[in-house]
């Protein structure tokens, strides 16, 4: 009989439990001095009405009642308390000055150790002056910060403003703006640059869409950024610079004045969020303690035109890490405030790494040490520390705190499917992803597709699998092997393979053909989103791996 709580689920007990408590009673009193009044909405969501206000955040649990309603288990508290606002208290004098407190839960893939439960702690602020209000929030979400201590803190500021006006004056069609949309929220500015050469553009169009999402460091980012813009024609009035400039100047004398970046990677959802978005970080935690950001359309979609809403939610389990009991975020500690230790970066053994240790060298990096590893696992050099691992895990190590930045395929990028800033295509270990079936068997996947409605596929790629055949519309049937996989349609186990290859060899000898090319692979400069937006030196890094990219291609 099996005990304990589901997975992604736990108890807290009397000590970690007490820690709790004092850290919420601390940021609940700092937001009620400031006239933030309590609210609460319920556990459970009419699915249809979330799904029509907007992009939901995370992957939520969906159920019926037995009324045959689809129902979801809330996964953030912005939605429902912009539905509150919109249907309960949409006739009230404002602004609405709101707080809450409560848990939420969404659905997590197994292998990410992640949990499906999670405390929020937040405000929301509707209706008033747009840019006061920005400027209210931010500085509450400084001022709770200091008042718990919490060291090293620093606030990072975007906005969808500028991506959205430079695609406004630059996309060539409305298909091109929503995969470029699609790139810049799952963070993947390789793609976005590949994506911009096959558009074939070029010139400050090419400039502005692939630099803005780069672009980040103190107001000197938001001068870049106008540069960017008004190189494309776009209106002062569009290009949402001015508005972050006025909350850095609104916000000198709080304890947010010397807190404060920007950074433009920080969008992750057009049709959320109309302006400022914010993450607040600390040294030592790779994940973000708080989120928010400005969010008018939301309000809009729920019937609310016309005014101005904005808020934030802390973490309280990372809270906990921060301020001393471990606490469920499933992202590890890192160490030392930024600066103050060696950079971390994940680099493939295997076939990449020869390729990974020359770049780096090129790039500036002491790798002498990396010339005779033997069996080490780190590698300190200088400023710079090692870490030595497999390819597949190198998203792990820095998705989960192991290091800060790192380089691996692109297949693995897709295999982990993590919070990751891609920033540079390195150009080689380059191979392609192919399908294929026994040379004997020609047509005889087809004609099991007719009469069971689905393809069986061998592969170790179980991701990537799925999502070309997605692409393709056919529904497939996955089985992860790991290790010859050739084997699966050979003696009938399925009828194709998904792998990758370099020169066919394999598959010549076991006299099988490619049916289908899936995608092609390079190796990838990568780097977790708190240590990116808040360690100068992957920004330089990455710049100097791109220089030698392109001084490479050029020669």
């Amino acid at each position: 009989m099996r005990a304990g709580t589901p997975r992604g689920l736990r108890d807290i007990l009397g000590d970690e439990a007490l820690l709790r408590e004092r850290i919420s009673m601390t940021v609940r009193k700092t937001f009620s001095d400031h006239g933030y009044l309590p609210v609460e909405t319920p556990l459970l969501e009419d699915w249809d009405v979330m799904h029509r206000a907007g992009r939901i955040k995370g992957s939520p649990f969906r159920l019926f009642d037995s009324d045959g309603q689809l129902l979801m288990l809330r996964p953030d508290l912005t939605m429902p308390i912009a539905r509150l606002a919109a249907t309960r208290l949409g006739n009230s004098d404002g602004p609405l000055r709101l707080r809450y407190e409560a848990p939420v839960v969404r659905e997590q893939d197994s292998l990410k150790g992640q949990p499906r439960q999670f405390t929020q702690i937040g405000v929301e602020l509707i209706g008033g002056d747009g840019c006061a209000s920005e400027v209210e929030v931010v500085a509450l979400l400084a001022e709770t910060l200091e008042t718990l201590e919490v060291g090293a803190w620093r606030i990072v500021c975007g906005s969808v403003a500028p991506i959205s006006a430079a695609l406004e004056a630059c996309a060539p069609s409305a298909e091109f703006r929503e995969q470029a949309e699609e790139f810049v929220h799952a963070s993947d500015l390789v793609g976005l640059d590949e994506l911009i050469a096959e558009a074939g553009l070029t010139g400050p169009c090419a400039r502005a869409l692939g630099r803005i999402p780069r672009v980040g460091g103190g107001v000197e980012a938001l001068d870049e950024v106008d540069a960017l813009l008004a190189a494309v024609d776009v209106p002062v009035e569009k290009r949402g610079v001015d508005e972050l400039r006025a909350l850095a100047s609104s916000l000198v004398g709080t304890p947010a004045e010397d807190r404060i970046l920007f950074d433009f990677s920080i969008v992750n959802s057009f049709d959320y969020y109309t302006g400022l978005i914010f993450k607040a970080y600390c040294d030592g935690v790779a994940a973000s303690l708080a989120s928010g950001g400005r969010y008018d359309s939301l309000l809009t979609n729920f019937g609310m035109s016309n005014t101005a809403a904005c808020g934030f939610a802390l973490s309280l389990e990372r809270l906990q890490e921060v301020l001393g009991s471990a606490g469920s975020s499933g992202i590890a500690t890192i160490g030392a405030r930024v600066g103050e230790r060696p950079l971390r970066i994940a680099i493939p053994k295997g076939s990449l790494f020869g390729d990974t240790v020359s770049v780096l060298e090129a790039a500036g990096l002491p790798t002498a040490e990396l010339k005779d590893v033997g069996r080490k696992l780190t590698v300190t050099a200088g400023d710079v520390e090692y870490i030595i691992v497999r390819a597949q895990d190198a998203p792990a190590f820095v998705g989960f705190g192991g290091a800060d930045c790192g380089i691996c395929g692109f297949d693995s990028l897709v295999e982990a499917e993590l919070d990751l800033l891609q920033l540079v295509d390195l150009g080689f270990g380059a191979c392609r992803f192919i399908v294929a079936e026994p040379r004997s068997a020609a047509g005889a996947a087809e004609k099991a597709y007719a009469w069971r409605g689905t393809v069986r596929v061998a592969t170790k790629y179980p991701r990537i699998t799925q999502a070309y055949y997605d692409r393709i519309g056919q529904q497939v049937d996955i089985i992860q092997l790991h290790g010859n996989i050739e084997l699966g349609p050979l003696v009938g186990m399925t009828d194709r393979i998904v792998d990758i290859t370099a020169t066919g060899t394999t598959l010549r000898e076991n006299d099988l053909v490619i049916v289908d090319d899936v995608m092609s692979c390079t190796a990838r400069f990568f780097a977790g989103p708190a240590a990116f937006r808040c360690d100068k030196r992957i920004r330089d890094l990455s710049k100097r791996l791109a220089e030698v990219v392109e001084g490479s291609n050029a020669s």
